[in-house]
């Protein structure tokens, strides 16, 4: 009996995957890009089937899917500039609701990836993007003055809140930023607002013991600081204030909360809920007011 040609387990994943009942889209894209890739060369009639069968997946699978295949795309020699463009496309345009959907899914996934993970999202962006090189963000020295100082004197506290500020995001997201304990959304906002990389290392160093005490996270993130363009930096804040615009109810409703005048005495288990994070932040927003 002859053998199929090795290109059959293909056309089987192909019709596993309009089965009813299991959506194995996403497997079946991240196996077909991965035998992609393993070959250096490929004929006309391989070149063909993976084009069409990625562009017909693409639009179908999740958001980390993407990720992964654009990012093993990118590192491809050979890779179908139209594939790539596909990828693109996606990650800037399509209807507004799936947009957002995505956006909020890549902060959650950004947030709860590893170090080599996340990476490889801003490496993927920086690719998607299409864009070149822009100037940073026009943000006051004071405000930046004011950085360097919180981070300084160890006061995530104070640097969330004027991180807040800087980057025009919600309150919520600038601790998620400040307290993280893998420095790369630091770096990203750093490079957004153009922090220069001395002062950036100054900050690693001084914000966060668990990053600080590591010369191999230093290094990391540093170098990911020079990796990253400001393309990217200023995509994946474009992402973040849309998470604002899709919360601002949610965070007006902590912002009234700290207000004195307006706090409920019936709710105390709130009130505590926000000073824990930093022990000191309601009585200091009370000695500015």
């Amino acid at each position: 009996m002859v053998k199929p040609p090795a290109s059959d387990p293909l056309d089987s994943l192909v019709d596993l995957a309009c089965r009813d009942g299991v959506d194995i889209r996403p497997t079946l894209l991240r196996v077909v890009t991965d035998l992609y890739v393993q070959k250096p060369l490929h004929s006309a009639e391989e070149e063909t089937q993976f084009v069409e069968l990625a562009l017909g997946l693409v639009e179908a699978v999740d958001l980390q899917t993407r990720v992964a295949v654009a990012a093993a795309l990118s590192a491809y020699p050979a890779a179908p500039a139209v594939v790539l463009q596909k990828l693109a496309n996606i990650t800037h345009s399509g209807a507004a609701d799936a947009v957002g959907s995505d956006r909020n899914d890549l902060i959650d996934l950004f947030f709860s990836a590893s170090p080599e993970d996340r990476r490889l999202i801003l490496i993927n962006l920086d690719v998607a993007s299409g864009q070149t090189a822009r100037r940073p963000l026009p943000i006051a020295s004071e405000l930046l003055r004011r950085l360097e100082s919180a981070a300084l004197k160890n006061n995530p506290g104070e640097f969330s809140r004027v991180l807040e500020r800087a980057l025009g995001i919600s309150r919520d997201l600038a601790e998620k930023i400040t307290y993280d304990n893998s420095g790369e959304p630091i770096v990203v906002a750093a490079k957004a607002i153009g922090l220069k990389a001395e002062v950036l290392q100054r900050i690693l160093l001084f914000l966060n013991p668990l990053i600080g005490q590591s010369s191999r996270r230093l290094y990391e993130l540093s170098r990911l600081f020079e990796d990253i363009t400001e393309a990217t930096a200023e995509h994946m804040l474009t992402i973040w204030r849309t998470s604002v615009r899709r919360h601002s109810v949610h965070a007006s409703i902590y912002w009234n909360d700290e207000r004195p005048a307006t706090r409920s005495a019936a709710k105390p288990a709130s009130h505590r809920l926000v000073g824990d994070r930093d022990g000191h932040r309601i009585r200091y927003k009370s000695n500015e007011r």
